[in-house]
């Protein structure tokens, strides 16, 4: 079991599959803010009008990116908590969650000032 204490975790075979599951969660909120996008701008309601021209398809702008990156956090959470129940690295894991929920708030962010 790791010591918390000494902070000595090296796991590369961990790092590089955290790395793996950052750049999926990335591409999944990519993806799914330019499906939203399209979607919201090929809207009857959008079509004469600026791309996102009603509420409706502003908030789904922010939610749909911002929700996978908020499951994408949860998920590197939960899978920290269990690295550290198997006595593994699991800091590597927390520093995933902390830095999709950064991602989240920044685009969240971002979003909410637009429009």
């Amino acid at each position: 079991m790791v010591n918390d204490v000494e902070k000595r975790w090296n796991d590369p075979s961990m790092l590089r599959h955290a790395t793996r599951y950052v750049l999926a969660v990335l591409g999944a909120a990519v993806i799914g803010g330019v499906a939203v996008v399209v979607w919201a701008s090929s809207r009857p309601r959008c079509l004469d009008a600026a791309m996102l021209c009603d509420a409706t398809s502003r908030v789904m702008v922010g939610l749909v990116p911002g929700g996978i990156l908020l499951v994408g956090g949860i998920t590197a959470l939960v899978i920290a908590f269990r690295a550290w129940r198997d006595g593994r690295a699991w800091p590597i894991w927390q520093g995933v969650g902390w830095f999709l929920f950064t991602l989240m708030v920044v685009y969240l962010s971002i979003v909410a000032t637009q429009g």
